[in-house]
């Protein structure tokens, strides 16, 4: 099952996309479930799911998706979203390689040897075709980043890497947009990382049932060249790994975000350095969930 978030009419919904990506259907949410839909999207969904609520239908008259406006399937996520920094092997070689991570001190260090975790404010958060926006006068150093996202379905805290995977309920699309010279200038990633509108999300969550996250592909275009190309089997530490780890301290609830990393191929890896500019189309394919394509201005 695939799920959208989408306006209509000047509404929020949540749907259910049809099995060729050309229609959704809205889900029928009754009582607090409907005001949660309204004010959250598909999270209510999930929500209802891990309490063990009767799921609602999805019915009434089926539309067009290009009818609709697409948002992202989680617009307003209930907190921060995780994310693993250098978590693809030759992207971390990239990155250490580039000069621009100052705890790299000689070759062999760059494979970290936990991972390392930071987040992404839920302000930061656009939907599909929305623009990202480069701020002019406090940085032009702003790089993409293809990623794909766990969506937690069940929470619980200490959670075994064995059990780990009974805790997904799906998968999204993220890009992590950066603005490197803050993270670079800031000593952290959370500022960088955090700008509004650096956190394209979507199209849809589609369940494990749709999408095997522990071995897909994520690729990006940055207008026709294709930048980013690799499997998530590449991953450093693996999602039942990842989730172990933020689970040791910190409890896990329905809806959280895990952003697992991003491959080999970002902006500052060129040189010189491909940064974003305005004009630049930036389109994401991860297979089993779809296509996040977002222009930058």
């Amino acid at each position: 099952m695939r799920i959208v978030t989408y306006q209509w009419s000047g509404q929020r919904y949540a749907g259910r996309l049809s099995n060729d990506g050309k229609e959704v259907t809205p889900f029928k949410f009754e009582g607090k479930w409907r005001e949660r839909a309204e004010s959250h999207g598909a999270l209510a969904l999930i929500e209802m799911m891990a309490e063990g609520s009767v799921l609602p239908q999805a019915g009434g008259p089926a539309l067009a998706l290009n009818s609709v406006t697409l948002e992202a399937p989680l617009p307003r996520p209930r907190r921060n979203i995780f994310c693993v920094g250098k978590n693809y092997f030759e992207h971390a070689r990239e990155f250490g390689g580039s000069g621009f991570d100052s705890s790299v001190t000689k070759p062999g260090d760059e494979i970290p040897e936990v991972p390392y975790i930071f987040s992404k404010v839920p302000e930061s958060v656009v939907g599909p075709g929305a623009a990202v926006r480069i701020p002019k006068g406090v940085s032009e150093a702003i790089d993409y980043e293809a990623e794909l996202a766990v969506v937690i379905g069940k929470g619980g805290s200490r959670i075994a890497k064995a059990d780990a995977m009974a805790h997904v309920w799906g998968y999204t699309i993220i890009n992590d947009v950066t603005a490197r010279d803050w993270q670079q200038r800031h000593k952290q990633w959370h500022l960088g990382k955090s700008f509004d509108t650096f956190c394209p999300m979507g199209p849809c969550i589609a369940s494990v049932d749709d999408c095997d996250g522990r071995n897909t592909q994520v690729r990006i275009w940055i207008n026709e060249e294709l930048r980013q190309n690799a499997s998530t089997s590449d991953l450093i530490f693996d999602i039942p790994t990842l989730i172990e780890c933020i689970s040791a301290g910190i409890t896990l609830y329905p809806g959280d975000i895990i952003s697992t990393g991003t491959p080999v191929g970002v902006g500052i890896g060129f040189k010189p350095p491909k940064y974003l500019k305005a004009g630049d189309v930036m389109r994401i394919e991860i297979d089993g969930i779809g296509v996040l394509e977002n222009p930058v201005v």
